[in-house]
């Protein structure tokens, strides 16, 4: 028993040491053959037929999960049970999961006081039947690196004289998920402030839902709402209904924010003398999107006023249905400065001051759109035009820099050594997420049809922002093809290389700049080289999108060229970075309003059109 217990051992101090040879001496662990990332690098080998070393930055990506944890979840999500796992799957995958909100049973019955607050609790009855008091949110969820899931359920609810304020709510955040409930319900008085709300956000998804219903005299005002923001929306469902002499005010909404959306739904309906003033809302918006349903339907005097509503904006697209329909005597809905847009975008409204009585006012100071304008079933009496004006204007240089970052479109004449360029900011700004192992990817369901399947497996809450990330990036890979596209999307690194092979061929090379060096500054193009001897090719071109896992959209681009180029610093002309760049010769599909055009002065089909590679992005083409 002795001597086979020695045998052994040596057997596996002999297996250890052939290892470590095979592995260079490194840690075992970093090249156990039976992880997804081992597996990845010989999937590499045997479908890419050339010499050119591995893509450490692809090969990153795959999944740090152990060989265990693979099978385990492999085993999991083939028998549909991997969400009574999740947390551990989520850890050990890294991918990107919210933590489930539950109703809390604490209540909040003194004046609260946060100085700083971040994830991790649920607030429910605050601040409920309060009288008087006063409870203040400084810096809540602000700048985090993580997903801020925040919710606050039956908020200030049948309180009286009871005042909120929130200082720095969800601003610099990523992702974020926040959720108001039945805010300020059937309370009397007070107020409620919200002070850079979710500003400088990205893909933000803010909902209020039964907001100030049913108050009387109660004050709302929101100073730089989602101000600053990238994407994302918001939505107000049943805003300030039955309420009585309240009065609501939005500073500045959305101003500078980039395709942005914007729903309200029943804004006031039925109110009595409400007083509601919206400044500066949308303005300097690039595409946005804004719906208005009922608002202020059936309200009884009072003034609703919107000042500089979507002004210098760039393109989107608004829609007014049922507007201050059935309003009583003495109503006075006003908009000034209308649509003013730089480029002008599409405005609808339905049903506008429909069924209005005695001498309601609907006025129009100076509205500016394009001819796509269309009033349907609207009051002829009582609704004023001051200023119409169905031509568009122009963009002028400072409203170009604010919707296009400079250097994020250039020609192809500006790719020469010594050329000083704008650098845009070409960090990825995506939440940090790895590819999921085939094993476990060809289990999971993926398609708009099996929505509900996959929200169970990832514990996705109804109307929730990953809702809304899984529905529109599985609509996005559903799209059908434009004129000549060959599109995919690939959840693992197996699948991104077997659709570029599929377009490319076998002897192909991926590429991305090297790092994010020189961002939002000038630099300097050094040394430059054409990918496949600079010829006129075609490429696979791969972008990241919201997904649990880490999900791109990759598509063939055709007629184009590939560079690389060094990049110095203008002033020490020290290199600081290594770009690829890919130019698109053939424009002539695009739209007349791409930014691209925005940026450089022209139309599709006349021009080509540059643009760097960012962080995290990658383009594929064949191997010189």
């Amino acid at each position: 028993m002795h001597n086979n217990m020695i045998n052994t051992l040596f057997l596996l101090l002999l297996l250890l040491s052939l290892l470590t040879v095979a592995f260079g001496g490194r840690n075992i662990q970093d090249k156990n053959p039976f992880t997804p990332k081992a597996s990845v690098a010989r999937y590499w080998d045997n479908h890419v037929r050339n010499t050119l070393p591995k893509p450490s930055f692809l090969l990153s990506k795959a999944s740090p999960m152990t060989a265990a944890d693979t099978a385990t979840f492999a085993k999991l999500a083939a028998a549909n049970t991997l969400s009574t796992r999740l947390p551990e799957f989520c850890s050990a995958a890294h991918l990107l999961c919210f933590p489930e909100v539950r109703p809390s049973l604490e209540k909040h019955t003194q004046d609260e006081n946060f100085q700083t607050y971040n994830d991790g609790q649920n607030f429910t009855n605050y601040g409920t039947a309060r009288g008087g008091g006063i409870d203040t949110f400084k810096n809540y969820s602000n700048d985090l690196l993580s997903i801020p899931v925040n919710d606050f359920r039956r908020y200030s609810r049948g309180a009286a004289g009871h005042e909120e304020t929130f200082t720095g709510y969800a601003s610099g955040t990523n992702v974020a998920d926040q959720s108001f409930h039945t805010y300020g319900t059937n309370s009397a008085g007070g107020s409620g402030e919200f002070k850079n709300y979710s500003s400088d956000s990205n893909v933000p998804d803010l909902r209020f839902s039964t907001y100030s219903d049913s108050t009387a005299g109660r004050t709302q005002s929101f100073s730089r709402y989602s101000e600053d923001g990238n994407s994302g929306g918001q939505t107000f469902q049943s805003y300030g209904k039955n309420s009585a002499g309240a009065e609501n005010e939005f500073t500045g909404y959305g101003t500078n924010s980039n395709v942005a959306s914007s729903g309200f739904t029943n804004y006031g309906s039925k109110g009595t003398g409400p007083n509601d003033t919206f400044a500066n809302y949308g303005v300097d918006m690039n595409v946005p999107e804004i719906t208005f349903k009922s608002y202020a339907d059936g309200t009884h005097g009072g003034t609703e006023t919107f000042a500089n509503y979507r002004d210098q904006s760039n393109v989107g697209d608004d829609t007014f249905q049922s507007y201050a329909k059935n309003t009583k005597e003495g109503t006075q809905v006003d908009f000034k400065n209308y649509g003013n847009s730089a480029n002008p975008g599409t405005d609808t409204f339905k049903g506008y001051a429909k069924g209005a009585e005695g001498d309601h006012k609907v006025g129009f100071t100076g509205y500016g759109v394009n001819t796509n304008a269309t009033f349907k079933d609207y009051a002829k009496e009582g609704v004023s035009f001051a200023s119409y004006n169905t031509s568009s204007s122009n963009l002028g240089g400072s409203l170009v820099k604010r919707w296009v970052e400079p250097g994020k479109f250039f020609r192809e004449s500006m790719l020469k050594e010594g050329s000083v360029m704008g650098m845009p900011d070409i960090r990825d700004k995506m939440p940090q997420r790895s590819f999921l192992p085939r094993s476990i990817l060809m289990k999971l369901p993926f398609s708009s049809s099996k929505i509900e399947e996959l929200k169970s497996v990832f514990k996705v809450s109804d109307n929730s922002s990953m809702e809304k990330m899984m529905t529109d990036s599985l609509g996005e890979c559903e799209r059908a093809p434009s004129v000549g596209e060959i599109k995919r999307c690939v959840g693992s690194v197996e699948d991104m290389i077997d659709f570029a092979t599929s377009v490319l061929g076998h002897n192909v090379g991926v590429w991305t700049t090297q790092n994010v060096n020189g961002f939002s500054k000038n630099v300097m193009v050094g040394r430059v080289k054409g990918m496949n001897g600079g010829k006129v090719t075609k490429s696979v071109s791969c972008h990241q999108s919201l997904f649990p896992y880490l999900l791109y959209y990759c598509h063939s681009v055709p007629k184009v060229r590939v560079y690389e180029a060094d990049l110095l610093d203008p002033e020490s002309k020290a290199k600081i970075n290594h770009g690829v760049a890919i130019c698109h010769l053939d424009t002539t599909a695009w739209s007349p309003t791409h930014g691209a055009f925005v940026a450089l002065g022209s139309s599709p089909g006349r021009i080509e059109v540059c643009h760097w590679i960012f962080e995290n992005d990658m383009t594929w083409t064949v191997a010189d």
